[in-house]
């Protein structure tokens, strides 16, 4: 019986495997280095790992585990003093790297069926005129309380959030960012030029498409 060790420079995707010969336990999975971008490469491996574990769990459709890697994952990404506190302050969201953002993005929507994800939840915050009332109810953060009135209150951290993707789980759901103390943190996030540049592109689309039916239709000629 002996153990099955695996260890890579972290250059050509590999990463620390271990299994375990005799008692039948194959090493576990290989992380998916493909979704994450180039500027990984750079990270800790400790931080790629936490990328692999986010890949991981939301592959298995864990999204309650998936969301505790989020928020660990930014706070290694925004840096020393966010790890050393453990929490990330609004003003720390900046230093997060564009690409490293948009892999956490895409990991969300590309298991979700593009249902969850920052990008997702920025475009319905803009929907929703970036009032953050409107979104957190658009994206059940909020529920209805029963009252004659009509009023709503913040849901209870865990048991009262959606943790299953499900036909009425609603979009933009997870994953979840405190903003019981303020919304300071979402908006730097929501706002990060990782996702300026996607809305640009599709506003400047939609302009191109304003442009080219104003050009389709112009007014008849009727000169001869």
């Amino acid at each position: 019986m002996g153990a099955i060790w695996r260890l890579g420079n972290g250059r050509d995707g590999s990463l620390l495997t271990m299994g375990v010969r005799g008692l039948g336990v194959p090493p576990p999975p290989p992380p998916l280095r493909p979704h994450l971008p180039a500027a990984t490469l750079s990270l800790s491996s400790s931080s790629i790992l936490a990328f692999d574990s986010l890949a991981h769990h939301l592959s298995a459709a864990n999204f309650r585990q998936a969301d505790h890697d989020t928020r660990r994952l930014l706070i290694r990404l925004a840096g020393e003093a966010a790890e050393m506190r453990g929490y990330v302050f609004f003003s720390e969201v900046q230093f997060i790297a564009a690409d490293d953002l948009r892999a956490i993005d895409d990991l969300w929507r590309c298991h979700s069926g593009g249902r969850f994800g920052y990008s997702v939840q920025r475009r319905l915050w803009e929907k929703a005129q970036r009032d953050f009332t409107k979104f957190f109810i658009e994206v059940g953060w909020m529920r209805r309380m029963e009252t004659e009135v009509e009023q709503f209150t913040y849901r209870s951290f865990p048991g009262e959030f959606i943790w299953e993707l499900g036909d009425e789980t609603p979009a933009g759901h997870l994953p979840l960012t405190n903003a019981l103390r303020g919304t300071q943190l979402l908006g730097s996030i929501l706002t990060h030029p990782a996702f300026g540049e996607e809305e640009e592109e599709e506003e400047d689309e939609e302009r191109g498409k304003v442009l080219s039916s104003r050009t389709l239709k112009k007014p008849p000629d009727y000169s001869f």
